[in-house]
C-alpha cells in the first residue's frame, strides 16, 4: 500500500490525544476504525471535518477553488478541516479515510476517486457513527447523509444546446470523462437528450464516443490524438471537462483546425475562458463553486451537530435502497456573449480572461 501522504489544513494532535486518552483508545472495529467519540467528549474541542479528495483530479484548477471556498466557509462556522489528498487511487483514498476517522473527525466529506469501489469504506465510516457527504460525485451502493453537487445531466444538455445551434448538421466526436465517475454518464445522458433527435434524423453523426479512464488531460491528448491521426473531418467535439477540451484544442491547433471545430467543456477553467474569447472554444459550463462550497460547509456543520437539514432540492438513487438528499446548484453556459459573467462573480479577473487577445 502506498505511503499515506496528507496535506493537513488543521490537525490538533495534542488536543486529540487528550480527548482520546492516547494510551486508552476505544476498541477498533473490523476495518481498523475506532467508533466515533461521544458528543460530550467533543464539547471541549472545535468541530472537525474530514475532507477526502481524489488527488488524481486535484491538479485540475477547479478542485483548488472548491477546497479554498469550503475550508474558508467551515472556519467561519467555527469548524476545523483536515484535508487528505490521495494520489495513489482508490486504495490510498480508503487508507486516508481510515486515518481521518481515527483522528475522531465529526463528519466526512468525500470527492471519490471511484464512486463504486469506495462504497465499502464509506459503509465502515457510517458504522463508526460518522455522517458522510458525497461532494460532487455520488458514491454508489451505500446510504449517505447528503449529496452536494451540480446537475450533471443539465451540463450535458448545455453541451448539446450549444453544439446543435452552431452545428445542426455535421460529424461529432464525444470524449466523456472518467468511466469511474457517475457524473460522466449523467453528462452523456444529458447530451444525448438534445442531440439524439438530430442523430435520428440523420443530420448529426456521432463518429466516435468513448470514456477516459481518468479525468486526465494527458490521457485525452493520447486518445484524441490517435483518432485525429486517422481522420480530422470532425465538425464538433464534446469534452467531459475543460482539461479534456484544452487537450482537444491543442491537437486541433497543431493541425490548423482550432476555431474551425466547435469544442465544448465544463468548469470554466481560465485557459478555456481565454479560448472562448479568442474563438477556439465554443462554450464552457460554469459552475458557481462559491455557492457549492459554502452550502457544503453549512450542511457538514449542521450534520455534525445533529441538526435537521434544510429540505433538499431533490433525491438521488445510488443503489443503496435509500433516497439520498441532494443539494444541487445551477450551472451556466458561458460563451463569447456572456463571458463576463465569470468576471462579475470574481471567478477570474478581466485581465486574465482577455490576456491572450491583449498580448
Amino acid at each position: 500500500m502506498n505511503h499515506i501522504r496528507a496535506v493537513t489544513v488543521v490537525v490538533l494532535l495534542a488536543a486529540l490525544c487528550a480527548l482520546t486518552g492516547c494510551g486508552n483508545k476505544p476498541a477498533e472495529n473490523a476495518a481498523g476504525l475506532r467508533p466515533a467519540v461521544l458528543s460530550a467528549e467533543r464539547e471541549n474541542r472545535p468541530l472537525t471535518i474530514g475532507f477526502s479528495i481524489a488527488t488524481a483530479t486535484f491538479i485540475i484548477e477547479r478542485w483548488n477553488k472548491d477546497l479554498k471556498v469550503f475550508a474558508g466557509a467551515a472556519r467561519e462556522l467555527g469548524a476545523e478541516v483536515i484535508v487528505q489528498l490521495s494520489a495513489g487511487g482508490v486504495q490510498e483514498q480508503i487508507s486516508q479515510i481510515n486515518y481521518m476517522v481515527n483522528q475522531n473527525i465529526d463528519i466526512l466529506v468525500v470527492i471519490g476517486h471511484d464512486t463504486g469501489l469506495i462504497s465499502g469504506a464509506i459503509r465502515q465510516v457510517k458504522e463508526a457513527g460518522i455522517p458522510v457527504i458525497a461532494y460532487d460525485r455520488l458514491i454508489q451502493g451505500v446510504p449517505l447523509d447528503a449529496y452536494v453537487s451540480f446537475d450533471s445531466r443539465e451540463v450535458g444538455r448545455e453541451y448539446g444546446r450549444a453544439l446543435v445551434k452552431v452545428v445542426p448538421v455535421g460529424r461529432y466526436l464525444v470524449v466523456n470523462g472518467s468511466i469511474h465517475d457517475v457524473n460522466s454518464a449523467e453528462i452523456s445522458i444529458g447530451l444525448h437528450e438534445i442531440i439524439d433527435p438530430y442523430i435520428n434524423s440523420g443530420s448529426v453523426r456521432v463518429v466516435k464516443e468513448f470514456w477516459l479512464e481518468e479525468w486526465s488531460r494527458d490521457e485525452a491528448l493520447e486518445k484524441i490524438g490517435e483518432i485525429l491521426r486517422e481522420r480530422v473531418d470532425f465538425d464538433a467535439i464534446a469534452c467531459g471537462n475543460d482539461a479534456i477540451a484544452s487537450a482537444a484544442i491543442q491537437l486541433l491547433a497543431e493541425r490548423r483546425l482550432a476555431g474551425r471545430v466547435a469544442v465544448v467543456g465544463q468548469d470554466a477553467d481560465l485557459i478555456n475562458c481565454q479560448y472562448i474569447v479568442e474563438g477556439t472554444q465554443l462554450m464552457t459550463v460554469y459552475k458557481p463553486i462559491g455557492l457549492l462550497g459554502v452550502r457544503a460547509a453549512q450542511l457538514a456543520v449542521s450534520l455534525a451537530k445533529g441538526e435537521k437539514l434544510p429540505a433538499p432540492d431533490s433525491y438521488a438513487e445510488n443503489g443503496s435502497g435509500m433516497q439520498i438528499p441532494s443539494y444541487l446548484e445551477k450551472v451556466v453556459a458561458i460563451n463569447s456573449n456572456n463571458i463576463d459573467a465569470v468576471i462579475r462573480d470574481g471567478f477570474h479577473s478581466r485581465e486574465d480572461v482577455y490576456r491572450l487577445i491583449n498580448e
